[in-house]
């Protein structure tokens, strides 16, 4: 077993890696369980993993109602968090209690956010069945759900106890969610770590082929540097872990105008985000240009968009941008981006004249 400590003083927690750690649950959750049940939280597409934990916990002696709710983004919302608030209030939570989250980023968000507010504040547990979710969402602490208005708005910081990651669940996850998970493991590898990019651009294959050691690096590594990050900016306020939004304004921007659905899955919007963010450098005369079309080449071996015509977007520019003034992110009339100078080089700009960044979007059109 991997261990990785998330180190945030009181609210510290470890992430647990190792294959077959599903079948194992029980025995690490016992201690917290105090002979009180375990509420899972689950999707639809995921019985069969479920049916494993609820044996695990079952095991160890531990009582493990389920609640499955529908697969997909629209889960991030007001009427699922009202529903799953509901039923946790009829299972008698407590705020000593724990509720586990199995899934995949939506199920994490939200049974994250839930347990935020239930009692003012409950324990859970993050069992992350993605990629995307177990070399990021699952680990930081931030919870959201969606509204009308755009992505995440609605939502708190709240940390996991703890995080237990199976890499063998990725073996039924199907291969369009993997590439989108792989979207956010390059991403580390473009933030700050050249050396981890250059073994992602020689390493992808084996990974998409389940090769078991090249999924244990791309995970362990992945979750070592974002607790890195966290633990030195936990809410964002040193512009540190804002570097973890790479890719993420523009790929915000394309999920609102595809609408949440699975028209663009997050990762594939966060890849085409990527893309876009370098091309824009570039294009400023930031960034090499071969940095830009190296990472776009990249994305596009492994089966991810680069850009807006391979992301299935045709919106201009202004509409876009016009997008991009709901980001959470936007402080005093000025939206921060996340820029490159090139491959493990990126930074954070607030001066950014949001008509360069619609001009520039319509020559990628």
């Amino acid at each position: 077993m991997t261990t990785i400590p998330v180190a945030l003083g009181a609210r510290s927690y470890d992430v647990r890696i190792e294959p077959g750690l599903l079948a194992r649950a029980g025995e690490i959750l016992a201690p917290s369980s105090r002979g009180r049940p375990i509420p899972i939280i689950t999707d639809a597409n995921l019985s069969a993993h479920c049916e494993t934990l609820v044996a695990s916990l079952a095991a160890a002696g531990i009582v493990a109602p389920v609640h499955t709710l529908p697969a997909g983004e629209s889960t991030k919302s007001w009427a699922q968090l009202e529903s799953l608030t509901d039923w946790l209030l009829e299972q008698g939570v407590v705020r000593s209690d724990h509720v586990i989250a199995l899934g995949g980023g939506v199920i994490g968000d939200l049974v994250g956010f839930a347990t935020s507010i239930l009692k003012r504040g409950c324990h859970f547990v993050q069992i992350p069945t993605t990629l995307l979710a177990q070399v990021d969402s699952s680990v930081g602490g931030k919870t959201a759900i969606n509204s009308k208005a755009g992505k995440n708005l609605i939502g708190a910081f709240h940390q996991p106890s703890i995080v237990l990651i199976d890499p063998q669940v990725l073996d039924t996850l199907p291969q369009r969610d993997l590439r989108a998970g792989y979207a956010e493991v390059a991403k580390y590898g473009l933030i700050d770590d050249a050396g981890f990019f250059a073994w992602c651009e020689e390493n992808a294959a084996a990974l998409f082929a389940g090769d078991p050691a090249a999924r244990a690096h791309a995970i362990g590594h992945s979750v070592g540097a974002k607790a890195r990050i966290v633990a030195a900016d936990e809410r964002e306020t040193t512009g540190t872990r804002a570097l973890l939004n790479l890719g993420h304004t523009f790929g915000h921007a394309l999920e609102a105008e595809t609408g949440f659905s699975d028209r663009l899955l997050h990762g594939e919007a966060v890849a085409a985000g990527m893309a876009l963010a370098f091309a824009f450098s570039a294009e400023q005369g930031l960034c090499p240009a071969g940095d830009a079309r190296r990472v776009a080449a990249h994305l596009r071996a492994v089966g991810l968009p680069d850009g807006l015509a391979a992301a299935g977007v045709t919106a201009d520019g202004q509409t876009l941008v016009g997008h991009m003034l709901h980001d959470k992110k936007m402080e005093g009339g000025t939206l921060p981006f996340l820029l490159a100078k090139g491959i493990g080089q990126t930074y954070l700009d607030k001066t950014v004249d949001l008509e360069k960044v619609a001009a520039f979007l319509d020559t990628q059109r």
